[in-house]
């Protein structure tokens, strides 16, 4: 197998998820980093994520990139430009040439770092690369491989960047058990801002909404629930994070935001007048589309076939369950505690493989005596 050399400038949380998911598929691969942060780097070496680590690109004292196949820039949007121009002498030169290393980044904006890499003479080699993964939380430290686990990764190449490359990249991609789909860096601006960029701000509205609405007492602080805390979970990402993206796709994101507030406007507008059958139909049109993104046939990331099971607040109940479903030849691929009552009354959610375990589980537990009901 041929051993790739990968290098990476900046090293959080999705570079060291990307880093960590090579490893495991290349172990014998050569990884470098250079990050501003000594501790990520020293935990990085530790952990064997990574080969040599340094603190700064420097041609005599630090890291150079003259031998990379996959040069991934990890570092936050902002920095794109700078780091570019530090790293650009050692594309153009050196024991390979631009051509041979595939350049990369995995921000969630690629307009400012197309332009970038067409002014700076780097078409050649750039693929933008965005994984649609993440976490609330930052920092190598939490940075794990499975987070690209079936996982869409956004590809979008430059015009000059020749087909064998694409197909490596993809590849790559696999590799680390993600899905590679291929879009025009605009196409992809647009989509994640409405799919990504926007949620992010509406998350964070509401919560100042709610914030501003509450009492001294905070009662609304105080009681809210699953509902809530789901719909707003996105507001606890990286505050810089989701401010550069604002700042770099405002056009998209503006333009969508405007469509929402006019949504928004109209469905105050049937509140306003009790008008029952708009309103019905503004539920029922939602729940039926956001219902068929779980449809197996939909794409490649299947559906979860999940059910919620009620069981007594008693030392084993978990362990009746599993044993009972393990018993009876029904595989569990996960199974856990559910802290949100405000819904439901089950508070067991169990995974399955496939989706005939459901109705045998579901069969099984309620002839058992178990309250079950269906999750989506």
């Amino acid at each position: 197998m041929e051993q790739l050399t990968f290098s990476f400038f900046g090293l959080g949380l999705i570079g060291g998820s990307i880093a960590r998911a090579i490893r495991a598929s290349h172990p014998y691969c050569f990884i470098r980093a250079c990050d501003t942060d000594s501790s990520t780097l020293r935990l990085a070496l530790e952990e064997g994520v990574i080969d040599e680590a340094s603190e700064r690109i420097d041609e005599e004292n630090g890291m150079t990139f003259t031998d990379c196949d996959f040069l991934f820039l990890c570092a936050p949007v902002s920095q794109n430009d700078s780091n570019l121009r530090l790293i650009r002498k050692f594309l153009l030169s050196g024991g390979r040439t631009h051509s041979n290393c595939i350049l990369t980044d995995v921000g969630s904006v690629k307009s400012t770092i197309h332009a970038s890499i067409e002014e700076l003479g780097l078409t050649s080699c750039f693929i933008g690369g965005h994984p649609m993964a993440g976490s609330e939380r930052i920092g190598f430290q939490n940075s794990k491989a499975s987070l690209l686990e079936n996982a869409y990764y956004i590809l979008t190449p430059t015009p000059d960047v020749s087909g064998e490359q694409v197909e490596r990249y993809a590849a790559l991609v696999k590799a680390m058990g993600a899905i590679p789909l291929i879009l025009d860096y605009r196409q992809h601006d647009y989509v994640t801002a409405a799919i990504s960029h926007l949620p992010h701000v509406i998350a964070s509205s509401l919560v100042n909404l709610v914030k501003a609405s509450d009492n001294e007492d905070g009662i609304m602080k105080l009681v809210a629930a699953g509902g809530f805390k789901d719909i707003t979970r996105i507001a606890s990402s990286s505050t810089v994070m989701w401010q550069q993206i604002c700042l770099t796709n405002k056009e998209n994101i503006s333009q969508l935001l405007e469509r929402y507030i006019s949504s928004l406007e109209k469905v105050k507008d049937e509140i306003d007048r009790s008008d029952a059958a708009q309103l019905y139909h503004f539920f029922d049109t939602a729940r039926s589309y956001r219902d068929s993104f779980i449809d197996a046939s939909s794409g490649p990331i299947k559906r979860v076939y999940t059910i919620n099971v009620e069981i007594p607040d008693e030392a084993g109940s978990l362990a009746s369950v599993a044993t009972l479903l393990a018993l009876n030849h029904i595989s569990i691929k996960n199974i856990g505690i559910v802290h949100n009552r405000e819904s439901e009354d089950g508070v067991l959610r169990i995974e399955f493989y496939e989706e005939a375990s459901i109705e045998k589980a579901e069969k099984l537990l309620g002839s058992r005596g178990y309250m079950v009901f269906l999750k989506k």
